[in-house]
């Protein structure tokens, strides 16, 4: 593909990425049958087809998925050229690329908001997403900067822990168990608990705190969507939930939600703030990582994590 133009890749990116030849078109101000074309010379660049159309849907097909990966890398890699030269040239502002997992949510803004206060004309791209898309996006090279609470094994990176983040279990104001002053975690076995999603972080460290404590509570209902979702069920009287301290604050500090004394918890993880290894930051993204370890955690109310 030694012919290939950014033009094509541009435009296949944006295919991708829609998974639409109308969309791309409707972003890149194009007609679709110029699109179409684009999408065409790269496939006999490729020497393989890219897209395929089943219904009236698009999808990628194995070749397609690997350039789109690609066109993703280049694209931000011009990003980052084009920043670097503003930088040299003493030129105000750039733009951060953040991904948070979706309990990060809870504070990040909160954080990105200081930050951006003290650093004017900067440009934020916020993306949220749980644990498995983060990570494909930082390997992918779509953000500068990942705030997560475990670092991925997958790739090589360089992570940094800048807070604490107490994980804890809650119920509604009336369960039974709301009322008392300590619950073992045995206690537990015969509970409902509404989970995360597979992949979600919060999920994994449930897991493995009663994996620890030996027991496996007696019904465990999965959720689609978020913490939102959760704590409304939990509040509903559903079940109980294993959670992340930062997403339910509010709930308890109103009384919406109790957190349970139950041995063994808060369970203390991390926050990380992590970079793909081989990936040099530029300015922007390098002060906010310093910004991160150096005041997050009073920012955040909490203790450091280092």
């Amino acid at each position: 593909m030694k012919h290939v133009t950014l033009r094509q890749l541009r435009v296949f990116e944006s295919v991708a990425r829609h998974l639409s030849f109308s969309r791309a078109a409707e972003e890149l101000h194009l007609t679709q049958p110029a699109v179409s074309m684009q999408v065409k010379q790269l496939e006999e660049l490729a020497g393989l087809p890219l897209t395929e159309m089943i219904g009236k849907k698009v999808y990628l097909t194995q070749a397609g998925e690997e350039v789109a990966r690609h066109a993703r890398r280049i694209a931000q890699q011009l990003r980052e050229a084009e920043e670097a030269l503003d930088a040299l040239k003493g030129v105000k502002g750039g733009r951060l690329s953040i991904g948070v997992v979706s309990t990060a949510k809870y504070f990040a803004p909160r954080l990105l908001a200081e930050f951006r206060r003290r650093h004017d004309g900067i440009m934020l791209d916020l993306r949220v997403g749980n644990r498995e898309t983060v990570v494909h996006q930082l390997a992918d090279n779509e953000i500068d900067l990942a705030i997560m609470g475990q670092p991925p094994r997958e790739f090589a990176t360089v992570s940094a822990a800048f807070a604490d983040h107490p994980l804890v279990i809650v119920a509604a104001p009336d369960h039974p168990l709301a009322a008392r002053k300590r619950i073992t975690a045995a206690e537990l076995a015969e509970e409902t608990f509404l989970i995360r999603e597979p992949g979600s972080g919060t999920r994994a460290t449930m897991e493995r705190f009663f994996a620890d404590a030996g027991i496996a509570p007696r019904q465990l209902l999965e959720l689609a969507g978020n913490n939102e979702t959760i704590k409304q069920a939990v509040m509903a009287g559903l079940g109980l939930a294993f959670i992340s301290g930062h997403s339910v604050a509010l709930e308890c500090e109103v009384g919406r939600l109790v957190q349970l004394p139950v041995a063994g918890t808060p369970v203390m993880r991390r926050w990380f703030v992590v970079q793909r290894a081989e990936k040099e930051l530029l300015p922007l993204a390098a002060a906010f990582r310093a910004f991160l370890l150096d005041e997050a955690p009073a920012l955040m109310g909490g203790k450091t994590a280092h």
